[in-house]
């Protein structure tokens, strides 16, 4: 589908930091990551997850280090994928030294957090032996005590300074290979921390809701939320924190981006909603049709729509276009066109087989 000037967003350009081979910050495409939710000891699950939402199209992956049996796997995970791993370090130094040690790409942590600062300098120093990034995870659930006493409840005030004095301990110890991120499950609380934030710094910055709910719910929250950030031009890399399988936050980071013109892959399919002047049933022949064409990562628009009324006008705007017609047939439309007709009992398999032919076609044209 094509990007209309009225979409266009100014992005705050960020520094670039890299994250293993993937860059993030500047003019660099805005990526999409999840974490796993295996035991990252037991590295053969893990090492399956993070294969599956890798096809689903992850830059970028997350896992859990809360010992050394997860450091000690890390090397064997890390080997055994295609996409950057991030290790998520709650408190102990140790397991950070032993992440970079490992291989990991980036760091998440609160450098505040752990502990004295001979401990804080020789995590530092291990990423910067290593060619690891950081990330500063500020967390409105895990704010300092004392920011905690002095603002007496998570507010946007508190994340930022929590995130301003973790950004000076890393600057401090000549260190500014990092982006940040600044969550809460508030949505008025995150975003106003993430503009409060973006005007302070130019570091990349990593936005979410964290702990945003169930797969519809969560991924409503994370819409409006970082819907609102992007729409700003505010954002480097996004996560989509669901109650779901780490592939339906994979596709739901995707579907905001493609939604704002900001980044796009795979199918998008532009359906009527339930109306009585639809000729067929859409809602099913829909799910069939999203379901079969899931597999597609080239970007391609599709239209669908249960009758003459829009159909037409929303045809011109994809590369293939049905409209219900009625008697049992469908008017089909290549790249605005009319194309052809098509009986209702071959409509599915026919849209699924005509998208795959126009992407190969399109594949030998360039």
């Amino acid at each position: 589908m094509n990007i209309r000037p009225y979409r266009n967003i100014i992005r705050k350009r960020t520094k670039t930091i890299m994250v293993g081979n993937v860059p993030v910050g500047g003019g660099n495409p805005i990526t999409v990551q999840t974490m796993t939710n295996t035991i990252t000891s037991n590295s053969s699950e893990t090492i399956k997850q993070i294969n599956k939402v890798a096809e689903a199209g992850a830059d970028l992956v997350r896992v859990s280090c809360p010992d050394e049996d997860s450091t000690k796997a890390l090397k064997t995970i890390i080997n055994e994928v295609k996409i950057p791993v991030i290790a998520d370090i709650h408190f102990h130094y140790k397991r950070a030294i032993e992440a970079a040690e490992a291989g990991a790409a980036c760091l998440r942590l609160n450098p505040g957090n752990i502990g004295s600062s001979e401990r804080i300098k020789s995590v530092i120093q291990a990423a910067k032996d290593n060619n690891t990034s950081i990330r500063i995870g500020v967390n409105a659930g895990s704010l300092e005590k004392k920011l905690l006493e002095k603002y007496k409840s998570p507010c946007p005030e508190a994340l930022i300074e929590s995130a301003l004095t973790n950004i000076k301990i890393l600057e401090d110890n000549n260190f500014t290979n990092f982006k940040i991120s600044v969550k809460a499950s508030d949505i008025f609380l995150a975003v106003s921390a993430y503009e409060g934030l973006s005007k302070l710094c130019d570091y990349p910055l990593h936005i979410g809701i964290t702990e945003a709910g169930s797969l519809q719910y969560g991924t409503i929250q994370s819409s409006i939320g970082l819907g609102k950030l992007l729409w700003s031009g505010i954002g480097d890399t996004i996560r989509v924190s669901l109650s779901a399988d780490p592939v339906e936050e994979v596709k739901a980071g995707f579907q905001i981006l493609k939604s704002l013109g900001i980044r796009n892959r795979g199918v998008t399919i532009i359906s009527c909603p339930s109306c009585a002047r639809q000729n067929f049933d859409v809602i099913n022949s829909v799910k069939i049709i999203e379901k079969r064409l899931e597999h597609i990562k080239e970007t391609i628009s599709i239209s669908i729509i249960g009758c003459v009324v829009n159909g037409p006008g929303e045809a011109k705007q994809t590369n293939i276009g049905i409209t219900g017609g009625g008697n049992k047939f469908h008017q089909v439309y290549v790249n605005g066109n009319k194309s052809h007709r098509i009986e209702q009992e071959r409509f599915v398999d026919h849209v699924v087989n005509l998208t795959e032919e126009y992407i190969k076609k399109v594949k030998y044209d360039d």
